[in-house]
């Protein structure tokens, strides 16, 4: 079958809720991915930051095919050689002392949703159903019901109500805003320590420093949502390593598998999670042993192979790169680590269109938010791979 083909397939019995660029992908190593007709590219979204150690990773591959054959699911009803190890792996690596495994993000963020509430009510004494939680305008953490609901953008709520209360709406940035939003039912403030979809927006500098103290002062929970920032994207294991924070929760997901199974958790201290009894909370898939094996050996190789370090050191070359790059479009380029985005002006006509010729220069990215073109590349790319895509960019850049 050819490309044309395998797209009027998808067309014919998929639902109409991507926009997808018509590549038709059938295998990645490392950075590279290759189309059904051979063409060979550079992936520069990573699944969303799902794939920071490379498509394929050969080390957790083995490990798949390994605890595939031995084990794959238990249930929670019964303990696995796993788990324990996983954990042990994900508390060394995040200083978080309390794992509780889920599959998507999503379902951690909404795991996430529920202790915060549940703290509010039998540790901070929050009136019944009356628990408040601050977010900022233009997050993105999630897809589900309750999650859509303290969205801002329209197109994720039309159509989906009743949408669920107990969220205040603040700046992102702004920590005079979250003082004010503050009242005796506020139970946490959650946020991103960079919004990602929300195209690439890089808070001041101090500012998680600064929310956690607001925080502290007024015995809100301080939770971030490191799904897409996490492990190594930005050139630290975690985006809010770069400021002297501490959260009560942590949120983590994407590239906890390498890209090769749905893995995510949500770590808390010791108190936040202890609201938690048997039966309250639970999943029949998050910390099946193949999860498990996958998710440690996820984090071992990020860890043995530098990849945040890599991370910090490739993003600072390819942010030079680009900022190098004479084009009448761009409008400013930002990000940390391995996570950029490249804003244009909005008489550019979009991303989309630049988006569609990169891919057919070899690049696959992807725009958000309309005028922003998100590069991500796999932690493992290297200076030969970029200056590669650096000529590219800028023969895209430079079009009318």
């Amino acid at each position: 079958m050819n490309a044309h083909q395998f797209i009027e397939l998808e067309n014919q019995y998929g639902a109409n809720n991507y926009h997808p660029l018509d590549v038709v992908l059938t295998r990645g190593e490392g950075v590279w991915v290759w189309d059904v007709d051979g063409k060979k590219y550079l992936d520069c979204l990573s699944a969303y930051s799902a794939v920071n150690q490379g498509h394929c990773h050969p080390r957790i591959a083995n490990v798949v095919a390994e605890q595939a054959r031995r084990l794959t699911l238990t249930s929670r009803a019964f303990r696995n050689d796993q788990l324990g190890l996983f954990y042990q792996k994900l508390v060394e690596i995040s200083g978080m002392p309390k794992v509780l495994p889920m599959n998507s993000g999503a379902e951690a963020v909404e795991t996430a949703l529920k202790a915060i509430r549940k703290w509010a009510y039998t540790v901070k004494g929050v009136p019944e159903d009356q628990a408040e939680i601050i977010v900022c305008a233009n997050n993105f953490h999630g897809r589900t019901i309750t999650i859509i609901s303290f969205s801002t953008e329209e197109q994720y709520r039309r159509g989906f109500g009743p949408l669920t209360p107990g969220f205040k709406i603040i700046p992102f940035g702004d920590v005079d805003a979250l003082k004010a939003a503050i009242t005796p039912n506020t139970a946490a403030f959650l946020v991103e320590p960079i919004q990602g979809e929300g195209g690439i927006i890089v808070p001041p500098a101090g500012y998680l420093e600064a929310a956690e103290k607001v925080c502290r002062e007024n015995n809100v929970l301080f939770v971030l949502d490191e799904i897409q920032t996490g492990l190594g994207r930005t050139g630290k294991m975690f985006a809010h390593q770069y400021e002297n924070v501490k959260p009560d929760g942590l949120i983590v997901g994407k590239a906890l598998s390498g890209g090769f199974y749905p893995v995510s958790a949500f770590l808390a201290t010791e108190e936040l999670m202890g609201v938690f009894k048997p039966g309250d909370h639970g999943s029949t898939f998050g910390g099946n042993p193949l999860a498990a094996a996958i998710g440690r050996t996820a984090l071992e190789v990020l860890v043995e192979e530098k990849l945040p370090e890599r991370a910090a050191e490739m993003g600072e070359y390819f942010m030079e790169g680009l900022r190098k790059i004479k084009s009448p479009h761009v409008k400013e380029i930002r990000g940390k680590g391995l996570l950029i985005g490249v804003e244009l002006k909005h008489e550019a006509g979009g991303a989309r269109r630049f988006c569609e010729a990169l891919a057919q220069e070899g690049i696959l990215s992807k725009e958000t938010h309309e005028h922003v073109i998100r590069f991500a590349p796999p932690l493992v790319i290297g200076k030969e791979e970029i200056d590669w895509a650096l000529a590219r960019i800028e023969k895209v850049l430079q079009m009318d």
